[in-house]
C-alpha cells in the first residue's frame, strides 16, 4: 500500500446519470484511505440540480479536494500528481471525444488525458443512446488507449427493487475496478445459492 490515501479523481458532466457520480462521492467519503478529488462541468450544475435537486455545493460537500473546471494548472493536471486513477460519472459525449483526441480543454479532459499518459485508470461512464458512428469510434479511440468505458447499465438477476438498488449495483462495480473493498451491493455467487436462498 503506498504511504498515502488512495486518490480517485471524480468528474460529473452534463449528461443525464448525474446520481451515479453524486453516488460515487457518498459511498467514497465513508471508505477510509481513500480521498476524492472532484470536477463539476458547468453543465453538469444544471443536470445535477435537474435530475437530484442538489446545489453544486452540497455534491462538493461530498469530495475531500474540490477543484474548479477551468483550472487547468490545479493539482490533477500534472502526471507528478500521484493519483490511483480517474471517474467520469457520467460522461457526456463532448468529454468523451474531448478524451478521445486528447484536446484538453478543461480541466476534466486535461485529468484524463494525464490519467491515460501515466497509464493509471480511468473509467468513463458513457451516457447517451442510441450510439452514433463518432461515438463508437471515440470509444475504441480511448479504450485503445487503455481507458474502460463503462456504459451505466442496470442488471436485473440481482432483482432489484428501486432505482436505488440499480443505482448502487453500478456504482459498486465501478469501485470494484479500483480494487476497494465495500459492502455496497451483493456479489453474484452462483444460480445454485440463488436458487436455494429463494
Amino acid at each position: 500500500m503506498p504511504d498515502r490515501p488512495q486518490r480517485i479523481i471524480i468528474a460529473i458532466t452534463g449528461a443525464t446519470g448525474a446520481v451515479y457520480g453524486v453516488r460515487l462521492l457518498q459511498v467514497l467519503q465513508n471508505i477510509p484511505l481513500v480521498e476524492t478529488h472532484l470536477v463539476i462541468s458547468d453543465a453538469a450544475v444544471l443536470t445535477l440540480h435537474q435530475e437530484t435537486g442538489l446545489q453544486r455545493r452540497e455534491v462538493e460537500s461530498y469530495a475531500h479536494v474540490v477543484h474548479k473546471v477551468r483550472d487547468v494548472g490545479a493539482s490533477i493536471a500534472s502526471g507528478s500528481f500521484q493519483s490511483d486513477g480517474m471517474i467520469i460519472a457520467p460522461c457526456s459525449m463532448k468529454t468523451l471525444a474531448s478524451v478521445a483526441h486528447g484536446l484538453s480543454d478543461n480541466l476534466i479532459a486535461r485529468a484524463a488525458d494525464v490519467v491515460l499518459k501515466e497509464r493509471r485508470r480511468l473509467v468513463l461512464m458513457v451516457r447517451e443512446t442510441p450510439f452514433n458512428l463518432a461515438h463508437l469510434r471515440n470509444m475504441t479511440a480511448v479504450t485503445e488507449m487503455g481507458g474502460i468505458i463503462f456504459p451505466p447499465l442496470p442488471s436485473f438477476y440481482h432483482n432489484p427493487q428501486t432505482i436505488a438498488e440499480m443505482v448502487d449495483h453500478t456504482v459498486a462495480r465501478v469501485i470494484d475496478l479500483f480494487g476497494i473493498e465495500h459492502a455496497l451491493a451483493p456479489r453474484w455467487a452462483g444460480l445454485k445459492a440463488a436458487a436455494d436462498s429463494a
